[in-house]
């Protein structure tokens, strides 16, 4: 088969990373998979013009995000399945023309994947669809960290100075650049304790997707004491910068399924997340990760994280076994090769 697939492909995020491990699962089955960025099309009609464009036809199709991507496949005459993101649940729901595109999407999608059992219980909730079709398959985690990667460069080009690097406790914010991650969330009281403990710095780390929200989080930076901001990396060099990092912070909104949570975690990395639903739905607290509430108790938790090393080597043992467990590439990629084939 030859399939169009349309994903939000903004270069080093969660989004396009999983998107391109996607169209890899389905042209490891020997078909042919076209990955388009949904920001390249303004309605259904974009989509009919590259398929009427398009050398060879297109026998199926898939998108991720029910409303940003999927609704652009509902005139395009093609079979079709979906993948549910986090927006779509978490946000989208909440405006009635975007349900009401959503719901229909459900209806005509020949299957609909949701990254974790919550996720498909809300669509049985909020939206009018027959939940048979939903199937649950989590991200499929593999991390790899470059070798070549140098920590002290890297903190230098991120502006941090100190004398003795090794005595830094980073605390790492992945995140795109955009108000739904809210990476101003933790900032005076970040910077209020950075002064009471110099060596305890946070550095944000994403590319600038919401220009005018960059703008702002960079003006802010500047001013706080202990937090720096960092270009983003490709992903083998980001993780070589969450494997040198004390711990991976998440402080999101809404999420669907963290990628970085569970890359932290496969490499062995404490995680602190916010306490919201796609937070929690991977993160035991206190087991495999920490979860916090307010920008205080994210100081207190790490201030105790920092002072027990048992708790540290419970949350890295307990989190690779999670990730190694639940969030398998090679079950993955079945899932989505055994799915395609209801396209034909």
């Amino acid at each position: 088969m030859r399939l169009l697939f349309l994903a939000c492909l903004i270069p080093k995020t969660g989004n396009c990373t999983t998107a391109e491990r996607m169209r890899d699962h389905i042209e490891s089955a020997g078909h042919v998979c076209v990955l388009r960025d949904t920001t390249d099309f303004s309605s259904a009609s974009d989509v009919k013009l590259l398929m009427s464009q398009d050398k060879e036809p297109f026998d199926a199709a898939m998108a991720i995000h029910l409303f940003k991507g999927a609704r652009f496949l509902l005139d395009a005459g093609l079979p079709f399945g979906v993948v549910f993101g986090g927006t779509d649940i978490n946000e989208d729901v909440k405006d009635d023309h975007k349900q009401s595109v959503m719901e229909e999407v459900l209806h005509r999608a020949r299957f609909a994947v949701a990254f974790t059992e919550e996720m498909k219980q809300k669509a049985k909730v909020y939206l009018d669809c027959d939940i048979t079709k939903i199937y649950v398959q989590a991200h499929g985690i593999e991390t790899r960290a470059s070798p070549t990667f140098s920590w002290t460069d890297f903190l230098h080009t991120t502006g941090v100075r100190v004398d003795r690097v090794d005595d830094l406790r980073v605390f790492l914010l992945v995140c795109g650049l955009r108000k739904v991650k809210d990476p101003l969330y933790l900032l005076n009281t970040f910077s209020e304790w950075h002064a009471q403990n110099p060596l305890v710095i946070l550095i944000i780390i994403g590319p600038k997707i919401d220009p005018v929200f960059s703008s702002e989080v960079e003006e802010c930076v500047k001013r706080s004491a202990g937090v720096f901001l960092a270009a983003e990396r490709n992903q083998e060099e980001l993780h070589a910068v969450m494997r040198k990092s004390f711990a991976v912070v998440n402080s999101s909104v809404s999420e669907g399924m963290s990628a970085a949570i569970l890359e932290a975690m496969d490499l062995c990395v404490p995680v602190l997340a916010r306490d919201i639903p796609g937070n929690a739905a991977v993160v035991q607290h206190g087991h495999s990760g920490l979860l916090f509430s307010s920008p205080e108790e994210f100081v207190l938790l790490s201030k105790r994280l920092l002072g027990d090393e048992e708790l540290q080597e419970n949350l890295r043992t307990n989190g690779k076994r999670y990730v190694m467990e639940t969030h398998d590439c090679v079950k993955e990629r079945r899932t989505y090769q055994q799915l395609v084939e209801k396209l034909q």
